[in-house]
């Protein structure tokens, strides 16, 4: 389906705000009351804190023929930190569902959704217009906004949830004006409406200080005739995403693969960054090209849209999912170090035909009981992925002289 999209403009986002012409003011509803939240959550402290290297088989999708499962009622949260009644956390849930919200849309109050479709693609119908979704898109639905998800098969995907700040484009510094991913290339939808009463009432769901609240009204809420402004939905493509690479040696930072971020307060320091791996060319001499072992300051959690992660090209599947939490030691499997070490290092074309993603963020995250337990998909023999690794060091090895 091709829908009409405009370009956003979102180097320009320090000032946001929309002016929307409805038919109806959304200020005429039943009152909220409280509904089952599902496992969605905010609870950080259901389950004991775990700093192992954890790993995700990919998440179940729910047979149609078994359960009618749609967007809201397909949400799970896997981890996350903070707290939305302060404004200063994240949240990482997946979606997971095989039928069409029907009379029904979904607002966040608590803060921005950027949303990873991985199987099946996505109809959203916002106050804004429509947006069609396909795995290798992304797309942000910003707070507050109002939104229904129309599925066309069983459908699974990722969401980062960032509280009290905004997804904005990095900084580029030395790489200067073109880079990354290009303001030109990300797009809003353009104003849609349905002029509808709905006489067995319209269910609007509300996300509040992490609880699920409804009410009910007699018409469509996507009313909509006309709007201007920069606050808005919008989606991008990730074969846009212009790569900047190490073309010498050494292993550049991932930083320089970031989509979007959100910054925190501290000058330097992410909420979250949104980061991808895609198709690129290695070049560099004289290096161990795959990702490095390491530790660092910042929690990654990672998903896989398609193909294979080129650190682990077995156990880490598309839908699947691993989180390194801070200060916890990762890096690529026996198999990539071996096969890597002894590589003859010519120019190749790297993660073809894959893409791989993560959300890093500087807060240390704590696992849910669903995450941990209840989604039945931890891979518990993760860490035998490195049990092999064997130690090559030489301490008579010389370079040979040229």
């Amino acid at each position: 389906m091709s829908l009409p999209l405009r370009t956003l403009a979102v180097q320009d986002l320090y000032l946001r705000d929309s002016w929307l012409y409805r038919i109806l003011p959304s200020v005429r509803h039943k009152p909220f009351t409280p509904m089952s939240c599902g496992d969605l959550t905010e609870n950080w402290n259901e389950v004991e804190p775990d700093p192992n290297q954890l790993r995700w088989k990919p998440f179940n999708i729910p047979k149609s023929s078994e359960k009618k499962v749609d967007f809201i009622s397909g949400l799970h949260t896997v981890c996350g930190a903070g707290d939305s009644k302060s404004r200063n956390g994240i949240a990482i849930h997946m979606y997971t569902c095989n039928t069409s919200m029907i009379d029904k849309c979904f607002q966040n109050a608590d803060g921005d959704f950027l949303i990873v479709p991985q199987q099946g693609e996505i109809l959203i119908t916002t106050e804004f217009g429509k947006m069609m979704v396909e795995p290798n898109e992304i797309c942000v639905i910003q707070q507050g906004m109002r939104f229904s998800v129309d599925v066309f098969r069983e459908t699974r995907g990722y969401i980062l949830e960032v509280f009290g700040a905004h997804f904005e484009l990095p900084d580029l510094g030395p790489i200067g004006a073109n880079g990354l991913a290009n303001p030109r290339d990300f797009q809003t939808p353009v104003a849609w409406y349905e002029d509808r009463t709905v006489a067995t009432g319209y269910t609007i769901v509300n996300k509040y200080q992490g609880k699920l609240f409804s009410c009910q009204q007699d018409f469509s809420p996507f009313n909509v005739v006309a709007w201007h402004g920069n606050y808005t939905p919008y989606k991008y493509n990730l074969e846009n995403f212009m790569v900047i690479n190490c073309v010498a040696f050494d292993h550049v930072d991932p930083s320089i693969f970031t989509v979007l971020t959100a910054k925190s307060t501290r000058p330097g320091v992410a909420i979250a960054d949104f980061v991808i791996f895609p198709p690129r060319w290695g070049v560099a001499d004289h290096t161990f090209r795959p990702p490095y072992y390491h530790r660092n300051c910042m929690s990654e959690f990672m998903g896989l849209i398609k193909g294979h992660y080129e650190a682990k090209e077995e156990g880490f599947q598309p839908g699947g999912a691993s989180l390194h939490s801070i200060m916890t030691p990762h890096g690529p499997d026996v198999d990539c170090f071996e096969k890597n070490s002894t590589a003859v290092l010519k120019p190749e074309r790297v993660a073809e035909g894959t893409m791989a993603f993560m959300f890093e963020s500087s807060f240390s995250m704590a696992v849910t009981k669903w995450g941990l337990d209840t989604c039945h998909c931890l891979d518990k023999s993760y860490y035998k992925c490195w049990e092999a690794l064997k130690s090559h060091f030489n301490p008579n090895w010389k370079p040979s002289s040229k």
